[in-house]
């Protein structure tokens, strides 16, 4: 990727607005220009389409307020309907930037659901991944991973597996922003927390701006292109693996034939692994690359003249997933310890990490924990060639409702806990991809929903991604 002097308007043409835009406006220079090029393209190719602006106001700042005022007076100029909705609530001592990133983007999923809009454009530019790029690249010098984060932001990010998040500026220096907005006679506003030195990437930021900056850009943009090309390979591979050799044989189980392990690249495979151990155990990272490693090595084959492996099961535990090989396959289950105890069922909430909770108009009706081995004991299990131990075991850790009028001693132990209301369930998610899915990475993530029956993909804003 080589960073554009001069804003690349034509990305706007790859995106679909079918549902309309909301765009993500700060009022810094960025986000501002993003708001006039994204106006000037929808005036000239679809005036029809909606379009909100939306300013987050964190709260963290005497001037924030007045910064959305002066925003919320630039779309009134200009025509754009605009909102300010304000992070309220008590503030984390620690980790304030990442705790406000994500209030940031639940408060604009909310502003675009609401409005019925399925797309949301955020101004981030080519210094911005570079920078992204950059503080990635030291840490994986620190600790040992897999080369992934080197692809930086992508192009598109799945947010709640129901909103889009485009970026279509990445190509774009933040100068020839700045310069769009000059020429139009356009201010923005300077947030200081940008200069702030106690923060990691206004620290990558100040160490851009000495005389061989703007070659470090450009060299993090080529890693960041690289990065990216390999990792959608990667998934495009690693689900193949899953399509080829995972199986679902019961609720919360996954069988992987025994040729999983020796069918494909290592890289792929470990990729794979890793994607359904996450999955399975309900956690949002992946588990260690080192370990996830050791773990397929362990379920390859010896060398020959030793015992094959079938012949020799074993268990394992990693990301709260149980990896059992027997001779029917290799298994993975969720492990029923530290599962969460009965609690009321919240709306839209995800379950252990596993499960997404709709109760549709039925809200603060019902409880919800797992089945548990009780209620797993008396459940009649169909003959399918999976060992009906391994079906229990799974069922017990996976997720029952009933009434809050109920006694849930009595409640739990049936499979027929669950009342079957029309606008309710507690479906699949993938874990790993549940709240942020990079379009990178569509390939695995839509081929493990398919394997798990989690909802599919929302079709992704940009052109040339596909979840296939």
């Amino acid at each position: 990727m080589t960073p554009d002097t001069e804003p690349d308007r034509s990305v706007f043409s790859q995106i679909d607005f079918t549902s309309g835009a909301v765009a993500a406006v700060s009022g810094g220079s960025d986000s501002t220009a993003l708001l006039l090029l994204l106006k000037d393209h929808l005036d000239r190719t679809a005036p029809a389409t909606k379009l909100l602006a939306v300013t987050i106001d964190h709260g963290l700042r005497p001037g924030s307020a007045a910064e959305a005022q002066a925003v919320a007076r630039l779309c009134a100029g200009r025509g754009i309907a605009h909102r300010t909705l304000v992070w309220s609530g008590r503030k984390p001592s620690t980790g304030l930037p990442a705790a406000a990133r994500e209030a940031r983007y639940r408060l604009l999923a909310d502003a675009s659901q609401a409005e019925g809009i399925g797309l949301i454009l955020t101004g981030h530019t080519a210094d911005d991944q570079a920078e992204t790029v950059l503080m990635r690249q030291a840490r994986s010098h620190r600790v040992r991973d897999d080369g992934r984060g080197l692809a930086g932001m992508a192009p598109a990010t799945l947010y709640d597996w129901r909103i889009w998040i485009a970026r279509p500026l990445l190509g774009t220096r933040r100068a020839a922003l700045r310069e769009v907005l000059r020429r139009a006679n356009v201010g923005w506003a300077e947030d200081p927390t940008n200069e702030d030195e106690a923060f990691e990437r206004p620290r990558i930021r100040a160490a851009l701006a000495d005389r061989n900056g703007a070659q470090r850009v450009e060299d993090a943009l080529a890693l960041a292109t690289r990065a990216a090309v390999e990792r959608e390979q990667l998934g495009h591979h690693a689900a193949a693996l899953i399509r080829g050799f995972a199986s679902r044989p019961a609720a919360g189980l996954v069988r992987l034939d025994p040729g999983f392990v020796t069918a494909g690249e290592a890289a792929a495979a470990v990729y794979a692994l890793r994607v359904l151990l996450a999955t399975v155990g309900g956690v949002a990272f992946l588990p260690d690359q080192a370990r996830s490693e050791a773990l397929l090595n362990r379920l390859r084959p010896g060398p020959p003249g030793t015992t094959p492996f079938l012949a020799a099961p074993f268990c394992a535990t990693l990301s709260r997933t149980v990896v059992d090989a027997q001779r029917a396959g290799i298994f993975l289950r969720r492990e029923t310890r530290n599962l969460p105890p009965a609690a009321p069922a919240l709306d839209n909430a995800l379950w252990d990490g596993r499960r997404r909770i709709t109760l549709g108009d039925k809200p603060g009706e019902f409880l919800i924990a797992p089945l548990g081995a009780a209620g797993a004991a008396r459940l009649a299990i169909a003959e399918n060639g999976t060992p009906p131990s391994l079906v229990r075991a799974a069922l017990a850790a996976e997720p029952v409702l009933w009434r809050t009028s109920e006694h849930p001693g009595e409640c739990s132990s049936s499979s027929q806990d669950s009342p079957d209301l029309p606008g309710m369930a507690v479906g699949p998610v993938v874990a790993p991809f549940a709240r942020f899915l990079p379009s990178f990475d569509l390939a695995p993530a839509g081929t493990v929903a398919a394997l798990i029956s989690a909802p599919r993909l929302p079709a992704p804003p940009f052109g040339g991604h596909t979840a296939g």
